[in-house]
This record gives C-alpha cells, structure tokens and sequence, in this order.
C-alpha cells in the first residue's frame, strides 16, 4: 500500500510518500510544497495544485494528515486550519481515505516519546525508512505521518494500542 502523509502548513506544506507491504516500510518521495500567490486565496490554490500533482505523480492508495494543533497566535491556528481544510479537500477530491493523527501521536509512534523535538523525529524517520533524506523538517514530519498511518489505519491486522497510565 503506499501512503502519502501530509505536515499542513500555510507557508510550506511537507509531504511524504512511503510504501508499506506487511511490516516492511519503504521510502518512495518527499518534499515540500510552498505556496505562490499574494493573497490568502491564491496561496490555497497554488497548495491545492500542487498536492493535486503529487496524487497524480506518486498515486498513494491512502493518506494521512496532522490534525491541527491550538498555540497561543489564534490567527496563526486558523491559517494552519485553512491550509489543512484545503489539503484535506485535495485528497477526498482525489477519493483517498484520510487518516487524521494527533502530532504527539505520530512522535511518540516515530520516536517512542510524544514530545520529541524535530532534530528526533527526523533521525528515527531515517532509520526507519534507508536511504530516506527527507527535504526539510516538513517534509520529516509528513513521512512521519505516513509511518503513523501504516501502523494505526494502513491495515486492520496492526492495530496499536496505547497504554494509558
């Protein structure tokens, strides 16, 4: 099955493609989509056009995406939120299903901790996938995402379960 996993982001907007064929995960693509445009409008679309070519370029079978996260800047959290809308959008027009992760989630999935920082999270995502030199933060975060969904959603047989204290 492969995966596209998404790291929204109004700014740049990371992706990562990952193949996973039973327990075996494997790097197909990352990247990072930036948006063009001088207003919000245009911005979107040139998101939405270019997470449209990465469908059509890479066709996943499933993805997966962060779920937005509130901080302290409320304008920021709703720019983040409209740049996920779009992306989400993007993949249900493409008629992927959409698994939705928290971000400690996907750490604590990648690197074993919830509150690791990026430095980690790019670390445990190139050990876990050889040969993977993921372009950017972003786009380690997306191929994060990804490795989430090949264990949470990608397949009914590995359901995880987290232990609660």
């Amino acid at each position: 099955m492969r995966i596209l996993g998404i790291d929204p982001g109004l700014r740049t907007l990371g992706w990562g493609v990952i193949e996973s064929n039973g327990p075996r995960l494997s790097h197909v693509a990352n990247g990072h989509c930036c948006s063009d445009g001088d207003d919000l409008g245009e911005r979107l679309l040139s998101l939405h056009n270019q997470v449209t070519e990465i469908i059509e370029a890479y066709a996943p079978d499933q993805a997966a995406i962060e779920q937005t996260f509130v901080n302290k800047d409320g304008a920021g959290t709703l720019k983040l939120g409209q740049a996920r809308g779009v992306a989400l959008l993007t993949l249900a027009k493409a008629g992927l299903p959409v698994g939705e992760y928290a971000p400690n989630r996907v750490k604590k999935t990648v690197v074993g901790v919830g509150h690791a920082e990026k430095e980690q999270v790019m670390h445990m995502v190139k050990l876990q996938l050889p040969g993977c030199a993921p372009k950017g933060a972003d786009a380690a975060d997306a191929l994060a995402i990804a490795i989430c969904h090949a264990f949470y959603g990608g397949t009914q047989q590995r359901q995880l379960r987290e232990k609660r204290a």
